[in-house]
């Protein structure tokens, strides 16, 4: 086949189907960016308050989240950026490579329900803010006790559904925006009802140093007992979380979708942003205003739902807060689910299949208990993806160096490969099996699974064939790699290139976004550490909650409009 009959053939294929042109890489900032975005999030109102109930220690909190999320990064960089800048392919195309439609189909099923639950828990976090307006009890049932509630679920689960279905793109761009406001934010509301707990705790609104704020978390925030009366989760039960909340990204290597755009592999670094931003910072900052808003309405931060303490702690834009931070992590897992269910049924549109997941989706969303379950929602979709992830490894890391072939089961042209699929149901069973033994916390469960599915898929893919000798198909492949990098050379000449839109007025749209930012942090300094006592605190609060509003919709109005005219120079 000549070089014109191949580039004929690549461009009747998807562009997703073939590895990443070198002029479509991006540098660090978009990767800092993007993680900042997509892990500050209103998930994290629900965790941080979770952490509380769980009754884990102030000690345990800031070392072990501190570890956890260490190992959080690192398994990004060392594992997911590696793989994806080799091969430059998303997991589901890798996988299609190594395992064949059959079991990509499985895979898709499972990202369908995995990210349409978490949608949906993203749905309910945001009707609890809209609940809160219009005085409907808290949901604390795992049922819905109102059919207001239900109402409003239905009204917000429709828009994200809609966004989700038509304007992926305007909301990703939009969450990028979101990201330093809601880093802002998430401290100034922990700002704001600290002196309430200082006073509740040791008399005076103000601290006297170190100890001071660790009596204060001891007594009042993380008790290190749980809401049962219990003695609570410890030391390795914080860093595992905080390692295994986001394992169906890293070890489950779903995140090679992000990095295959990485110009090097160094970039998995910048997880970091997302990980000590949104799951360090955020989630202690979660923890103190939930029991500061428990302190303030004299209940139990169990009583409470995310919409009661993002009002107590930053009045309207406790709401703004809530409902952006659930809008964009919804419909960022919605899109994801509608792909994926588009990946299963090929003749169907992705809007299409994005409206069918997402009625379920709202139907899901109904139901308290969803985001209550968080923590274990999240762990139990880490260990039924991570064996994917393991088997991915072992195939492109590990086959090399003990004389296997990657890419065996596609030399064997395999439309369903046995060893992958024997291998993730035996590392199911394997993994909740040892959930049921209660062997190792539930925390943890996703790393044996790991190890277990690698050695497992390695025996079974050499007795299935992968010691082969494929010179002649590896040579080929090697052809058709080179023929691809040659036609997306030749098509890039044809791109146009992004327009850098530095003209006085978005700078000036960006000096107020940034001022609003700036306000917001210096009166919640204001409010944290200048107020002498209880009514001077309550002026300041006052005062930073209605200019929090105020600078609230002068940073999202400019900072859209830059947007904007920075998109319609590139169009």
């Amino acid at each position: 086949m000549t070089t014109s009959q191949h580039s004929h053939s690549f461009d009747k294929m998807n562009e997703e189907q073939l590895p990443v042109a070198k002029n479509k890489l991006h540098g660090w900032k978009h990767f800092a960016g993007l993680y900042a975005g997509e892990h500050v999030a209103a998930t994290e109102f629900v965790i941080g308050a979770t952490f509380v109930a769980l009754g884990a220690s102030t000690v345990d909190i800031l070392l072990g989240l501190l570890i956890g999320n260490l190992l959080a990064m690192c398994s990004w960089w060392l594992l997911t950026a590696p793989i994806a800048v080799e091969t430059r392919l998303s997991l589901y195309n890798y996988l299609n490579k190594i395992a064949g439609d059959s079991m990509t189909k499985l895979y898709n099923w499972a990202n369908v329900v995995i990210f349409s639950v978490i949608s949906a828990a993203m749905i309910t976090v945001s009707s609890t803010a809209v609940r809160f307006l219009f005085d409907i009890p808290a949901q604390l049932n795992w049922y819905p006790s109102s059919l207001w509630f239900v109402m409003i679920v239905l009204a917000v689960g429709s828009i994200v559904v809609v966004v989700a279905m038509y304007g992926f793109s305007t909301v990703a761009d939009f969450s990028k925006i979101c990201a330093p406001w809601l880093f802002v934010i998430f401290i100034a509301g922990s700002f704001s009802l600290f002196p309430a707990l200082s006073n509740h705790v040791i008399g005076t609104t103000t601290l006297g140093g170190w100890q001071d704020f660790m009596t204060i978390g001891d007594s009042s925030i993380w008790t290190g007992v749980n809401d049962e009366g219990e003695k609570g989760i410890g030391l390795l039960e914080v860093i595992g979380f905080a390692w295994a909340a986001n394992s169906i990204t890293h070890f489950g290597l779903i995140d090679m979708a992000i990095f295959r755009f990485a110009k090097r592999k160094s970039y998995g670094l910048f997880s970091g942003v997302g990980m000590f931003f949104g799951h360090y910072i955020a989630w202690i900052s979660a923890g103190i205003m939930g029991a500061g808003t428990a302190v303030l309405l004299k209940t139990t931060i169990t009583q409470l739902d995310p919409g009661d303490v993002a009002y107590h702690a930053l009045g309207f834009s406790g709401f703004v807060i809530i409902i952006i931070a659930g809008w964009t992590t919804a419909n960022a897992n919605l899109y994801r689910a509608g792909l994926a269910a588009q990946s299963i049924f090929v003749n169907q549109s992705r809007e299409r299949t994005t409206a069918i997941v997402g009625l379920v989706t709202v139907v899901i969303a109904c139901f308290p208990f969803v985001f209550t379950q968080m923590l274990p929602l999240l762990t139990y979709a880490g260990l039924i993806v991570v064996p994917v992830g393991g088997i991915v490894f072992a195939e492109h890391v590990l086959f090399p160096k003990i004389g296997l072939t990657r890419y065996w089961a596609k030399y064997q042209n395999l439309s369903k490969s046995t060893p992958a699929i024997a291998t993730w149901a035996l590392a199911l069973v394997f993994g909740f099996g040892l959930n049921s033994l209660d062997v190792i916390s539930f925390y943890y469960l996703f790393i044996p699974t790991w190890f277990f599915t690698i050695v497992t898929y390695t025996l079974l893919a050499k007795k299935y064939g992968a010691d082969r000798d494929y010179t002649d198909a590896i040579i080929a492949d090697e052809n058709e790699q080179q023929q691809i990098a040659e036609y997306q050379e030749a098509m890039a000449i044809n791109d146009k290139e992004t327009i850098d839109d530095s003209s006085k007025v978005t700078k000036l749209l960006n000096g107020f976004a940034f001022v609003s930012l700036i306000t917001i942090t210096t009166l919640a300094v204001n409010v944290m550490f200048f107020s002498p006592d209880m009514d001077v605190y309550a002026d300041n609060k006052t005062l930073f909650e209605s200019v929090c509003f105020a600078c609230t919709i002068i940073y999202f109005s400019c900072s859209y409009v830059a947007l904007k005219r920075h998109k319609k120079l590139n169009v």
